[in-house]
């Protein structure tokens, strides 16, 4: 098969890296930093556009989103592929088990985890499609099995299967066919000579633009999280202003964690972001531990229980699911309205994340059979973010239904409800440590995502190098995430981040559903050869 080779400069500072793709990606953020910090009505734009790519292509980020899970789960149950190596006969993984799905879940899931652990399951007990078309009532504990319902659709199998469909083409074309890990290489099966072309530099180019914005979106709603957090810890009064975080504290977050992302990167996959994985693993352990011996167990295991039973018999109603507002129902507006706002928002988001996670999830699975990628990318991780979502989510709702709370956590801001929780559940001593567990656990999120980030971008415009980066462009490429994060919270806040990310995600949406029909294509090229 043609090698898929990105041409790279041999002298000078991009010695290594192809020069152009470098200069076009920094081209577009620098003139989007411009345009963010110097127009006036940026964020009503952004929003004006928004809304316009929702409209126009909902419908395909929910039927997209939906083949890529279906297809995955196939590739898996098939004998004849489930039994495929990502790598050569006899070829051993890299990492251990444990390590292996401590970095792939630290990569992937990040501050969701902690911002929407507690806020999810709220927002859906008090609004949800169910609640809506009236089979529901909101509030109450009728409502809680419909809550989690659509809460685990979000961090279910199909949001999973966006990283792992990335993440098995590359690791088949990488491990199996000696070519670069590098976006452009699946499309050996379907563009051939011109992989060295305009169509492969389009590719990677926008690949990395949705890597830069997906990070930038999850740092700005971790960013928020960490102040509220850093607020409950050290009481200083110039983390919030008016209730919310201020500019201030979101920026310095915003340095604290870029600088130590940059500073993970340097050292290396191997050291700083494998510890820092296998690190944040066990805090999430020991705060699941925690909840789960003082918040509400039974709630807990009775809302994984029924919640998995639940989303299971509704995902195929749901994955395929799309309202309109044109529908003509008297809840078609609002149904549509919630649809836009929560799951083609998730879905962009993911889909967003999906360049460097997927690059990320292949760079650390070589060896592993497809069958054993599809476990551990996405039946484990679902599994593992049902069971943090119905303990704390499942406290905090309990505290309400049980009139403990009295609506001080529903009231409270999204990025703060989790805090909230630990308010109400914990006495005064013990709140100090519990705040200081939440806000290390997001930092390492964080950072484990960002300096992942940082490294896939580098692999991307390297042509494949997997290791060994220029520490200046390691440097530069997170001074530029980090500027592109402060200037469009200062242009818009959360809204104009959010904005950014489901425009910026449609592009790669289609490159993904490209890459999957070239795997596919090589699988089955390849159906008489050995596994």
């Amino acid at each position: 098969m043609q090698q898929a080779v990105t041409k790279v400069e041999t002298s000078g500072f991009y010695a290594g890296y192809n020069r152009w793709i470098a200069v076009a990606v920094k081209i577009i953020i620098l003139l989007l930093v411009l345009w963010a910090s110097g127009a006036a009505d940026a964020a009503d734009i952004l929003l004006a556009i928004q809304q316009a790519t929702i409209d126009l292509f909902g419908v395909w980020y929910i039927g997209a989103t939906a083949a890529f899970m279906a297809i995955s789960v196939l590739l898996a149950l098939i004998p004849a592929t489930g039994k495929r190596r990502l790598g050569s006969a006899g070829v051993e993984p890299e990492f251990g088990r444990f390590a292996w799905f401590s970095m792939m879940f630290g990569a992937g899931i990040g501050v969701g985890m902690l911002t929407y652990s507690t806020a999810e399951p709220l927002y859906h007990f008090g609004n949800n499609p169910d609640v809506i078309m009236g089979h529901a009532e909101a509030l109450t504990a009728g409502n809680v099995r419909y809550a989690y319902k659509w809460t685990l659709l979000h961090y279910g199998l199909t949001p999973w299967a966006c990283y792992a469909v990335v993440g098995l083409s590359l690791a088949y074309f990488s491990y199996r066919k000696s070519m670069p890990l590098t976006i452009r290489s699946p499309f050996s099966a379907l563009l051939g000579h011109r992989l060295g072309t305009m169509t492969g530099g389009l590719v990677d180019t926008a690949a990395i633009l949705a890597t830069v914005i997906g990070i930038a979106v999850t740092i700005g709603y971790g960013v928020s999280q960490l102040a509220y957090g850093f607020h409950q810890i050290a009481d200083w009064n110039w983390l919030l202003k008016d209730g919310q975080p201020s500019m201030l504290a979101l920026t310095a977050a915003v340095f604290i964690i870029v600088s130590a992302s940059m500073l993970s990167a340097l050292s290396g996959i191997g050291r700083g972001i494998k510890w820092l994985s296998n690190l944040n693993m066990v805090l999430s352990w020991l705060l699941l531990l925690v909840f789960l011996v003082f918040g509400a167990t039974l709630f807990a295991g009775e809302a994984f229980i029924y919640g998995i039973w639940d989303y299971l018999r509704a995902l195929p109603t749901m994955s395929v699911t799309v309202w309109s507002p044109e529908d003509g129902t008297e809840s078609a507006g609002a149904l549509s309205s919630w649809q836009a706002s929560w799951t083609i928002f998730y879905w962009a988001w993911w889909i967003a994340f999906t360049p460097f996670v997927g690059l990320f999830l292949a760079r650390v699975s070589k060896g592993r059979t497809i069958r054993e990628y599809v476990l551990g990318a996405m039946v484990l991780p679902s599994a593992m973010c049902f069971a943090w979502f119905c303990i704390l989510g499942g406290t905090a709702l309990d505290l309400e239904l049980s009139g403990v709370a009295n609506g001080s956590i529903l009231n409270a801001d999204l990025s703060a409800q989790l805090f909230a929780t630990l308010d109400v559940l914990f006495s005064v001593p013990w709140i100090f440590p519990m705040a200081c567990l939440c806000v290390v656990l997001l930092l390492t999120y964080l950072i484990t995502s960002a300096d992942s980030a940082v490294l896939v971008i580098n692999t991307i415009v390297s042509g494949g190098t997997e290791d060994d980066h220029d520490p200046r462009h390691i440097v530069l490429w997170s001074a530029l995430l980090g500027l592109v994060i402060v200037t469009l919270l200062i242009a818009g806040g959360l809204d104009a981040l959010r904005s950014v990310m489901i425009i910026g995600a449609l592009p790669f949406s289609i490159v993904m559903a490209l890459m999957l029909f070239a795997l596919l294509v090589v699988i089955w090229r390849d159906r008489k050869l050995p596994h």
